[in-house]
């Protein structure tokens, strides 16, 4: 991978590349609208969020390490914050509204309509891909259940890619890997451990529930997305590309990569290979809806939202079906990450909702150091 220029190159990349305006006076420009953007509801000094951190985080943007900033705290103080620019080029400020890629969280949708068939007897968590997809796995493969694709621990090794980088997928963006593809490739490595005795977080556990989904509705994943989630939780501005579209529409903020020592606008890029794994497009305020709906049950009945919150008995294990258990200043936290050239997503809860945290940032090493972006811009949400 190339290495990342420093924070003083930034400016000149933005002129030099992509013809923007210098870095110092967009960022000065649009300070002021950030200030009036970002805003706080507090229920109390002490309960609320660290307000002064996450201004200071999204203070000064556009700089090296993002373009754009979208955060929406609530629970117990609330606090919205935007700031940075739609489009290097113009200047323009970013959108609050905007849409974007929301990646793996993609993947808490996915595990939300499995769950419901659950509910609904259509499938057993106890069941096997062989049962259900019987022409999918070979004979090297031993019995895998639907539970072992939602929390990881299935052994199927990664699917085909067009690049695991940034930098080497971005000559591909336009190209297509159907589902089918990246799990024929899956199943031609053969497993990589037994089932149910390890944890290894891969798209390829996602991208065959999206499969599953299919053979048992009898209608497409994304159709079943939009009227058993979108539709119900008034999900209006969250949907999934058409086919192989490589673009966002609606108003939204462009994404920005480095590469090869350039700011490259990495905004229109075919996803189609991620599908119920990563390739949602989404808003701060929808997934702000699905995070606060399905904790709160309406998304996902009881008996079957706890399969969210319980990890498997393996080493290390740190998911449920799609959540991710972390502690973060002595609190328990459920929360999923999503990151696609550009566009880098959070969404996270205590499970009691005391608080909660949505965020968007146009990251420009989306696909690099998630930890950074996550401690800059997230954190400062659970500090107290």
């Amino acid at each position: 991978m190339q290495s990342r220029p420093t924070a003083v190159a930034l400016a000149t990349a933005l002129t030099v590349s992509l013809t923007a305006l210098p870095l110092a006076g967009v960022a000065s420009a649009h300070s002021a609208a950030a200030a009036s953007a970002a805003r706080m509801i507090p229920a109390s000094a002490t309960e609320g969020p660290d307000t002064e951190a996450l201004r200071a985080a999204i203070a000064g943007l556009p700089d090296h390490d993002a373009t754009a900033a979208l955060i929406r705290v609530g629970g117990k103080g609330s606090w919205r914050g935007v700031a940075g620019v739609r489009d290097v080029r113009t200047g323009a400020p970013a959108l609050d509204d905007a849409r974007f890629r929301a990646g793996s969280v993609t993947k808490v949708v996915t595990a939300a309509i499995v769950l419901q068939l659950a509910a609904e007897g259509r499938i057993s968590l106890d069941g096997t891909v062989q049962q259900y997809l019987p022409a999918l796995l070979t004979k090297d493969f031993e019995p895998i259940t639907v539970r072992q694709l939602l929390n990881y621990t299935s052994g199927l090794q990664p699917g085909a890619s067009l690049g695991e980088t940034v930098e080497e997928g971005y000559a591909h963006r336009f190209e297509t890997l159907t589902p089918r593809q990246v799990v024929a490739a899956s199943v031609a490595k053969g497993p990589e451990f037994a089932p149910g005795t390890q944890q290894d977080y891969s798209n390829i556990h996602y991208t065959v529930l999206g499969m599953l989904i299919e053979k048992i509705t009898g209608d497409s994943y994304a159709h079943q997305a939009a009227v058993r989630i979108f539709r119900p939780l008034g999900m209006r501005n969250t949907s999934f590309p058409n086919g192989s579209d490589p673009r966002i529409h609606g108003p939204h903020n462009r994404g920005y990569d480095w590469i090869d020592g350039r700011l490259v606008d990495v905004t229109d890029w075919n996803m189609s290979d991620r599908w119920a794994a990563g390739d949602m497009i989404s808003t701060t305020a929808d997934l702000e809806r699905l995070l606060v709906a399905l904790f709160r049950g309406r998304v996902v009945p009881g008996p079957q939202l706890k399969e969210m919150f319980t990890l498997p008995d393996v080493p290390g294990a740190r998911y449920g079906a799609a959540l991710e258990r972390f502690e973060l200043n002595g609190r328990v936290i459920w929360g999923k990450t999503g990151s696609r050239p550009g566009y880098a997503t959070v969404i996270a809860a205590t499970r009691d909702l005391s608080r909660t945290l949505v965020y968007s940032v146009n990251a420009t090493d989306a696909k690099g150091d998630g930890a950074a972006v996550a401690q800059r811009f997230g954190f400062p949400a659970f500090n107290r």
